[in-house]
């Protein structure tokens, strides 16, 4: 059996282009396991490719190879690379900022230019709109079919000069946890942020404490209330909200069966500020 290639776009599945980029694989080598991570990138979204990179990759095999392709400078002079992950995977995206996420947690070992007019599908020179298929899936097959060596693929590039987006770090700065909304639990409406659990434990908050949870974007005050930090949906009410820890070990906040991005008009993006601290527990007398 041949090494995995998976495939990440924002073309969605209406029209024939993610199966072109699976026909092009096949007819590299029949061997190669091609599966989907996902096509349904908001178009021309970056930082959510970026980001799905980040959560997929590392729960791979090792010597699995990527193609992320949401491409906004197709046609320009931007350039098409190849990467080499500290954990063994290989992504080969446009240097666009697709990488930033996965080089800032994971790290990157090395990166490699690819020479668009030499390394693509024989016959394609006169298309300029379609590297997903032409470049990228078919360097990806012949990587994961064994054609060609990632050192074959081109130049090394220094990987402090591939385009990234700006991130910001979370911080614990007395005893206010301040982070980003880096994407939504799409589906559901769940707010994912870059505060690790880790965070939490610091300020001895478990499961069951209330916390004051303040959303911010561009600077104002979008939302404020106090919520339950909960093991799983299943310990608060159906509408009621949450904060808890997603599948990345970071925290995420949501409603229970409803979209907490929905009901509080919730983006994503590194101007979107959540803090949370522990709420004070209120002791009531009796009289």
């Amino acid at each position: 059996m041949g090494k995995y290639l998976v495939l990440q776009t924002d073309f969605g599945l209406s029209d024939g282009a993610v199966s072109a980029m699976h026909g092009v694989a096949h007819m590299v080598s029949s061997k190669v396991v091609v599966q989907d991570l996902t096509h349904d990138i908001p178009p021309y979204d970056i930082w959510v490719a970026s980001y799905r990179l980040y959560q997929t990759v590392k729960y791979w095999p090792k010597g699995t190879v990527f193609v992320s392709v949401v491409d906004p400078g197709v046609g320009s002079d931007r350039r098409s690379i190849a990467c080499e992950t500290n954990s063994g995977h290989i992504i080969i995206t446009p240097d666009n900022g697709s990488l930033t996420h996965v080089q800032h947690y994971e790290g990157l070992k090395e990166v490699r230019t690819i020479n668009e007019v030499e390394s693509r599908l024989p016959h394609s020179e006169e298309s300029h709109t379609f590297h997903g298929r032409d470049i990228y899936a078919y360097n990806g097959a012949r990587l994961a079919s064994g054609e060609i060596s990632f050192s074959a693929l081109g130049e090394v590039l220094p990987s402090e000069e591939i385009t990234t987006l700006p991130l910001v770090e979370a911080t614990n700065n007395q005893h206010i946890l301040t982070g980003s909304i880096d994407v939504l639990d799409v589906r559901f409406g769940s707010l994912w942020t870059n505060i690790p659990l880790a965070f939490l434990q610091e300020e001895g908050i478990v499961h069951g404490d209330s916390l004051q949870v303040t959303i911010f974007h561009n600077g104002k005050k979008i939302y404020q209330n106090i919520l339950q930090f909960a093991r799983s949906f299943a310990d608060v009410q159906v509408g009621e909200p949450l904060v808890y820890v997603n599948s990345l070990v970071n925290i995420g906040v949501a409603v229970n069966q409803d979209s907490f991005s929905d009901l509080y008009h919730i983006g994503t993006g590194t101007q979107w500020q959540i803090q949370l601290r522990k709420a004070p527990k209120i002791i009531f007398e009796e009289v």
